[in-house]
């Protein structure tokens, strides 16, 4: 009973090391692969804690393994696009001004329904009120409601109010992303110069570059991976 007390224990800690050195979330938070991990190791966890037969030194190098296995795959999705999409897909807009996209509901695999009960938990109950909605890759859903349902409503303050627009990633973690440039009618030039005609150092690398967002209007966000964000306006991109 000892034995297996002290086995369950050092088990307990090193699951508790290796996700710690993860860092990673919680469970609705994670990438596609990243559960997979996390429900292989649970798995291999429990085996050398029962199995007093089972040296405990074959069950810790499994999940040393899948850690290094979990930097490896983090690593090279860092540094190529194609293979991150591969493994961890891509946001999908779902919702858009015209209204409930169904061929994204159909290859997302979800009804109605599931949709509906995700805009509840996002405390939206009419499409109407929705000028976006996005399935992340983690599998949770982002809401850009329309102007005038946006909390502490302009429409309740009769104000006037101009339209949102979805902000289109353009530059992430120094790499540019060639199907939203596509998608927002532009060139890697143009890109690069708007980096440069709106940072104080014109010999900035695009590695250097943490995020560059655009919307239709203009409205532009950049920021460095050390450094303070900046908003401004660029020229209006193609409609969307």
């Amino acid at each position: 009973m000892l034995t297996i007390i002290i086995r369950s224990i050092i088990i307990y800690l090193i699951v508790l090391l290796v996700f710690r050195l993860m860092g990673k979330r919680q469970l609705g938070q994670m990438q596609p692969f990243e559960l997979v991990l996390t429900l292989i190791i649970a798995d291999l966890a429990t085996i050398p804690m029962a199995e007093v037969a089972v040296p405990v030194l074959h069950g810790i190098v499994p999940l040393l393994t899948l850690v290094l296995l979990h930097f490896v795959l983090t690593l090279i999705s860092r540094n190529s696009q194609k293979f991150s999409k591969f493994i961890s897909g891509k946001p999908i807009i779902i919702i858009n001004p015209k209204g409930i996209d169904y061929s994204a509901l159909k290859k997302l695999n979800l009804s109605t329904d599931d949709l509906f009960e995700a805009l509840r938990g996002c405390g939206y109950f009419n499409i109407s009120q929705i000028q976006y909605a996005i399935m992340e890759t983690n599998g949770k859903v982002s809401v850009m409601p329309k102007a005038e349902f946006s909390p502490a409503t302009n429409g309740d303050l009769k104000n006037e109010v101009k339209e949102s627009y979805l902000p289109i990633v353009l530059v992430s973690e120094g790499k540019i992303i060639k199907e939203n440039i596509s998608l927002a009618g532009l060139s890697e030039e143009k890109v690069l110069n708007i980096i440069k005609e709106n940072l104080c150092k014109k010999d900035t690398k695009l590695k250097e570059v943490l995020l560059l967002t655009v919307d239709q209007t203009g409205q532009a966000y950049l920021q460095l991976k050390e450094g303070e964000g900046k908003s401004f306006t660029t020229e209006r991109l193609v409609k969307i």
